[in-house]
């Protein structure tokens, strides 16, 4: 490679000499042996010499026969052209070597990303396997409705969704029913277009697929944000609850019967019992105080059955509606009167009127009588139970405080499950059921609302309804 690059260098320079008289200028050709020297692999001290020297060695010719009489004019080519090549050669040689250098960075950074891609594919599948491997489905989309990610389990609820001949993965044809397993939901109802507008849900019941095997399944979304806080999708969980779904239907089906059966005979001893003791002049006093324990104890069994039959229906509907507060406070505190003085209870409201909220006036009014009811019996020893209510644009916040037994904060945070009662109420031997709070916690929630106990010890408590004050939509 240098022999070939010397030998350039001499044939330039013989062109130039032969030449110069008719083509002065073809020096300047000595600068593409230079740039191949200064590109090429060679020493950078050799390449620099040759890139000076070279260019010197073919202007001396010319400048020889001179010599007894140079001028400025005549040494300011034979000194300046060496340097000019030798500056080419330098310009060049610096851009060979950042080149080699971003070249060398650029191997490096392509193995990187190699090594990055690998990892990431690795990742990928680990992540196809973990979900393909989970018993729900899991389905990611865009902000478009597009499908980015689906897991096994969920192909198979598309493809029990979808109608003979249509693309599983066509979910505006997906069979997808309400609750009643009957009407289909519309588009805006069902789960993927709920989470592609923005929503954020759970526990979101629907039926899919075709009778005679519908299936039912609770949904989750969660939406996806870019940096910027812009929706850009979202991933939405199929979670099967067919058999959770019947049993909970069983297990109301033999309550709602268990407390008919018994709903017939308590009303005949009720009946039976009151038209002996309208006429119970002739009747001794203790057969009388015996029938009267019976009275009571078969009215606590009457109510307890009552409870139990509410809480298994599904029946348990809401019909709200533009409903004043303050008079079902009224109401209710009306009739806790004669509760309140036999356990010398103080009754106090502090609710303005009128006091706008959307609920069912029945509904609502059950709920008032059972809180204060509750609170008037948790108050053994006498004490205040005081009603209270405060609006706002979007709420209307009923709370019902008492002075009574109160209850540990630990059972305070378990007092809506069904069944429960405090262990207070137990040592105190207060009657109950402990469906009561239970039923007031669904109401709350079929309006929209919900409900809330903070309690200690020793210190009463208090509890807390909200609701909206216009419709949900």
């Amino acid at each position: 490679m240098s022999g070939v690059l010397e030998l350039d260098l001499l044939a330039v320079g013989l062109l130039r000499n032969g030449a110069a008289p008719l083509l002065p200028g073809l020096a300047i050709l000595v600068v593409f042996p230079v740039i191949w020297l200064a590109a090429s692999g060679m020493l950078v001290r050799t390449s620099l010499v040759l890139s000076a020297v070279g260019p010197l060695l073919i202007m001396v010719p010319s400048t020889a026969p001179k010599l007894p009489n140079l001028t400025a004019t005549d040494l300011t080519p034979l000194v300046l052209f060496p340097l000019v090549m030798l500056a080419v050669s330098l310009a060049i040689r610096f851009a060979s070597v950042n080149m080699r250098v971003q070249q060398r960075e650029l191997q490096a950074m392509g193995q990187d990303l190699r090594e990055l891609l690998a990892a990431s594919r690795e990742r990928e599948k680990l992540l196809v396997t973990i979900l393909d491997a989970t018993d729900v489905g899991i389905i990611a989309v865009d902000s478009n409705g597009n499908q980015l990610l689906a897991n096994n389990m969920m192909r198979r609820w598309q493809q029990t969704a979808a109608p003979a001949g249509v693309e599983p993965a066509d979910h505006s044809e997906q069979r997808v029913f309400a609750q009643d397993k009957v009407t289909p939901l519309p588009p805006d109802k069902r789960p993927l277009r709920r989470a592609i507008e923005g929503e954020s849900f759970a526990d979101y019941l629907v039926w899919i697929g075709d009778a005679p095997q519908p299936r039912a399944v609770s949904t989750a979304a969660r939406p996806l944000m870019d940096d910027a806080g812009r929706l850009t999708g979202a991933v939405v969980v199929y979670n099967d609850v067919t058999g959770l779904v019947e049993a909970m239907a069983a297990n109301e089906e033999l309550v709602s019967n268990v407390s008919h059966e018994f709903r017939s005979p308590l009303n005949s001893i009720l009946g039976n019992i009151d038209l002996v003791l309208e006429d119970s002049d002739g009747l001794p006093d203790v057969t009388v105080q015996r029938l009267e324990v019976v009275q009571r104890n078969s009215e606590r069994l009457l109510a307890l059955v009552s409870d139990l039959t509410l809480e298994a229906s599904a029946a348990l509907n809401v019909h709200p509606k533009r409903t004043d507060i303050s008079g079902l406070v009224e109401t209710s505190i009306g009739s806790a009167q004669a509760q309140a003085e036999r356990a010398d209870v103080a009754l106090v409201a502090d609710v303005p009127s009128p006091l706008w909220a959307y609920a069912d006036p029945l509904r609502i009014g059950q709920a008032l009588d059972n809180l204060v009811s509750n609170a008037i019996k948790y108050s053994p020893d006498g004490g205040t139970v005081t009603i209270s209510a405060a609006g706002t644009e979007d709420w209307v916040k009923l709370v019902i405080q008492d002075t009574g037994m109160g209850m540990a904060p630990e059972d305070a945070a378990k007092v809506f499950s069904r069944f429960f009662r405090a262990e207070s109420a137990r040592d105190a031997a207060i009657p109950g059921a402990g469906l009561g709070l239970a039923i007031t916690k669904t109401i709350l929630e079929r309006h929209g609302g919900a409900i809330a106990c903070a309690s200690a010890l020793g210190g009463g408590s208090t509890f807390t309804m909200t609701l909206p004050v216009e419709s949900g939509g």
